[in-house]
Parts: structure tokens; sequence; C-alpha cells
């Protein structure tokens, strides 16, 4: 699962460190201590706990805390829940077709006007409302034709939407 590289883009998204991939394949082989998997990586025990706090909060790693009767100190063991890995790539995924589908909606609603000095792009109204003229520097709004923005989207789109499918494929083979 760990050499799936959308895992790894969401690792380093989550943690923002390139410790991580390390620490969730320690993770990975079974229970184990923080001080464990600062041993096994070599990284600063504070570095691997940071790294385990911010996998925690997202919801991809769990602990147990457990008392030493002699040392009267807790020990955390934690543990890779990999179903949620699969979980919060489908949300996203799934996030990612509704924002496509807004857009698309958006840009095939909408008839647009653009500042030929490249300001900005305007809707109908907007352009309307200043007269066909750019707020910047008061050069007259051309049509703009955004049937290659509609066709992009589109692509995008089903790319995410045929990808739905093979995110659970990928992640069943790497399990």
């Amino acid at each position: 699962m760990i050499n799936n590289t959308i895992v790894q883009e969401l690792i380093h998204e989550i943690v923002k460190e390139e410790e991580g991939v390390p620490v969730v394949e320690c993770l990975m082989e079974g229970s184990i201590t923080d001080e464990e998997i600062a041993e096994k990586t070599h990284l600063k025990l504070n570095t691997v706990r940071k790294i385990l706090y911010k996998l925690y909060d997202a919801g991809i790693a769990s602990y147990k805390r457990s008392k030493d009767p002699e040392t009267q100190w807790y020990t955390y063991t934690w543990k890779f829940e990999s179903e949620k890995i699969e979980e919060i790539i489908k949300k996203r995924n799934q996030e990612i077709i509704e924002n496509l589908r807004e857009m698309l909606a958006f840009e095939e609603n909408n008839m647009f006007f653009a500042c030929k000095n490249g300001h900005y792009r305007y809707t109908f109204d907007e352009a309307a409302e200043n007269n066909f003229r750019c707020p910047e520097c008061q050069e007259e709004l051309e049509y703009m034709d955004n049937s290659e923005i509609i066709q992009q989207l589109k692509r995008e789109l089903s790319l995410y939407e045929n990808n739905g499918s093979e995110i659970a494929f990928n992640f069943k083979s790497y399990s």
C-alpha cells in the first residue's frame, strides 16, 4: 500500500514532512511504540511523535496507552488504520468531482468577456455592469470562447470519475 503514489501523496499532504513515509512503514508492520519507531527510522522521538499525532488527527493511526507498573510512565502503542486511507482518498476524489462539476456548470451556463490586456475575465452580467469595459484599464471587453475550458473540465471530470472504481481496486492490490 505504501508504494501507491496516491497513498504517498496523502501522507505527505497530512504530515507535510519527508519522514512521514518511513514512520507509516513502521506502523504497517503492526503495533509499535513511538520509541521503537524512532529507533528504527533514526528520527528524533519528538519528530516521530509529531508525525504520529498528525496521522492520528487524520484518522489513519490509533494508539493504546498503557502504564508501566514499575516506573508509572505511560507507553503509547501505535497502529496503522489502513481502511481509513481508502476512505479519505475516495472522499477527496468525490470532492474533486463535485468541484469540477460546479466549475463545468458555471462555464457551460455563462458567456464570458475578457480584457484585451489580459486583466480579467467577466461573465456577461459583470461585463454589462461595466458597460463592456475593463474596470482596470477601460479597454473594451471582447467575447471569449470558453469551449476549450469546457473540454478540459470534461476531460478532468471523466478522469476522476473513472478513477473512483480504480482507487478501490488499486488499494486491494496494495493491501
